[in-house]
C-alpha cells in the first residue's frame, strides 16, 4: 500500500515539475534537458530536439533495442525518424509520464536531480 502512495507522489511532483517547467519566458536549460529526459525515457528515442516555437519535437525512435549493449559501442540500431506536433507542451509532456515501476524509479531519479543543494554537481543526467 505504501508502496502506491509513493508512486503516487513522484507522479504528482514530476507533474508539478513540469507544470512550473511549461511557463512560458521561464525555460530554462535544465527544464529543457527534463523535457528531454521525458520524451527520450516515453518514447525511447535518441537525439530528441524540441523546436518551442514551433510546438514540435524531431527525435530518432529506436524500432529494435534487443542488438543493444551498454558495454559496447553501438554503431548500428534501427531507428525510425519522427517529427511530432503539439498544441500545448504541458499536457504533452504530462500524457508521457508512465506510472510503472521502473518509470517511477527513473522520475525519482530525476527529480533529486532537479532539487540537488549544489546545481553544478547534480546536473540533470538523461539516459
Amino acid at each position: 500500500m505504501e508502496n502506491s502512495k509513493l508512486k503516487k507522489r513522484i507522479v504528482g511532483e514530476m507533474n508539478k515539475v513540469i507544470s512550473a517547467s511549461c511557463v512560458e519566458h521561464k525555460t530554462t536549460e535544465k527544464f529543457k534537458d527534463l523535457h528531454t529526459a521525458i520524451l527520450k525515457r516515453y518514447y525511447n528515442a535518441i537525439d530528441v530536439k524540441i523546436d518551442y516555437h514551433r510546438k514540435r519535437v524531431v527525435m530518432d525512435i529506436i524500432m529494435d533495442d534487443t542488438n543493444y549493449d551498454s558495454k559496447k559501442m553501438n554503431t548500428y540500431l534501427q531507428t525510425f525518424n519522427a517529427n511530432i506536433f503539439f498544441r500545448n507542451l504541458q499536457d504533452f509532456l504530462k500524457s508521457c509520464i508512465e506510472k510503472d515501476d521502473r518509470s517511477t524509479a527513473y522520475y525519482a531519479r530525476l527529480l533529486k536531480s532537479l532539487k540537488g543543494k549544489n546545481n553544478e554537481q547534480n546536473k540533470l543526467t538523461i539516459v
